[in-house]
């Protein structure tokens, strides 16, 4: 490595250790559960995505290991040379029906499917207007069009308002995109009025539902069939990666939308497909969500996510506008934020911290998410830890 790379690369790290920024991987040393282990300690998980307890599902694991029977390990190819399996189409017809589309087409991950709806939609004399507030994903998304770009204040419908009206007539499409839900404040897009002001704009509507599947709407369909638009919104972006339990990402939308995306979304293009068994897991995934054993899951997640977050309100923590079981900590100083997850941690929960670039610099915070797994006893044992640490920190 050339010597002034590497002292380039040292700074850099330098930099993050004086700010106490700093962070080095955790280590699973078990499943994805509510109660595990993290680098040889056993504690109470409050930072996992999945939301439903469904990574460890018993039909999901024996539906993985049947398609790996049937099909092997691997799909061997790219969706557009060989690697399109009958499963595939069988998962991407199945999540249709789930959001009431015409058609999906799946991703390998929530971030690249954000790129792959946008790319072949975009260019030239075409403008998109994002929340401020928007996953990296979409962000990195829209800098690889050749879009205009527009940014309205965080959930600030008359500010979309007034960027639309201030470009009306001057781009060929008009695009708007949202998170559905934003995932360190775990607050709920205004939906139905960005749908209104699309209407009366010609604008195309777009919402990012990674935290959104399997948590909001009927049987966990996401924050357009929360609102009843799912007649009216043009494209959605959901995971498989969060609470189905497995990974991946898919675009909901038209079946042209769909043949276009398959002829240009060069994420689509140029990565192989999924390996059967995780597009197995994901079926079965779809399946038990629209049966009463997943609206059991979904709505024993809420149960515990209202208790939760009320309780650390009457504790006298921040946890700033939180709509959903995303619920954020705020504690201020990106350093006294890490040092606050790192003395959970200590005492036997894992709450990640989150500081800036990620959010602002003065809002940082350790980030927790409650799951349908958790008993009562596990999220009073960590509220008990979160009161002994917070006042040890004088946060409380």
């Amino acid at each position: 490595m050339p010597k002034a790379f590497d002292e380039f690369v040292q700074a850099q790290l330098q930099e993050l250790k004086e700010q106490g920024l700093y962070r080095k991987l955790r280590i699973l040393g078990g499943e994805q559960g509510p109660r595990t282990n993290i680098d040889g300690r056993e504690v109470i998980n409050l930072s996992s995505n999945n939301y439903l307890g469904l990574t460890t599902h018993p039909k999901l694991r024996e539906a993985a290991k049947a398609a790996i029977d049937r099909y092997g390990v691997g799909a061997g190819a790219v969706r557009t040379i060989i690697g399109t399996m009958d499963i595939h189409e069988e998962l991407e017809r199945k999540l249709a029906a789930f959001k009431h589309t015409e058609a999906t087409l799946v991703l390998q991950s929530g971030f690249t499917a954000n790129a792959a709806a946008l790319g072949p939609i975009l260019s030239d004399g075409d403008l998109v207007i994002s929340d401020e507030l928007n996953h990296a994903s979409i962000i990195d998304g829209i800098r690889l069009t050749k879009a205009a770009r527009k940014v309205y204040k965080h959930n600030d419908t008359d500010d979309l308002e007034r960027v639309l009206e201030s470009t009306r007539g001057q781009y060929r499409n008009t695009l708007i995109v949202t998170d559905g839900v934003f995932s360190m404040d775990g607050d709920i897009a205004p939906l139905p009025r960005i749908a209104e002001l699309a209407q009366a704009f010609e604008a195309i509507t777009m919402v990012d539902d990674a935290h959104a599947s399997g948590v909001l709407g009927p049987h966990g369909s996401g924050t357009v069939h929360h609102f009843g638009l799912e007649k009216i919104w043009n494209i959605s972006i959901g995971t498989l990666s969060k609470a189905i339990g497995a990974v991946g990402g898919y675009v909901a939308s038209s079946q042209a939308l769909r043949e276009l995306m398959e002829h240009r979304a060069r994420p689509f293009l140029f990565s192989t497909a999924h390996p059967p068994s995780v597009t197995a897991t994901c079926i079965a995934a779809i399946d038990l969500l629209q049966t009463d054993e997943g609206q059991a899951l979904i709505d024993r997640m809420w149960e515990n996510a209202r208790f939760f977050k009320q309780k650390l309100q009457e504790l006298g923590f921040n946890t700033g506008i939180s709509q959903t079981p995303i619920t954020p900590v705020i504690v201020g100083e990106a350093a006294k934020a890490m040092q606050f997850s790192d003395q959970l941690f200590t005492n036997g929960v894992f709450a990640q911290g989150i500081a800036f670039p990620t959010v602002a610099r003065d809002k940082g915070r350790v980030r927790t998410i409650v799951t349908a797994a958790h008993r009562r006893s596990d999220l009073e044992e960590a509220l008990n830890i979160f009161e002994h640490v917070g006042r040890e920190m004088r946060l409380i």
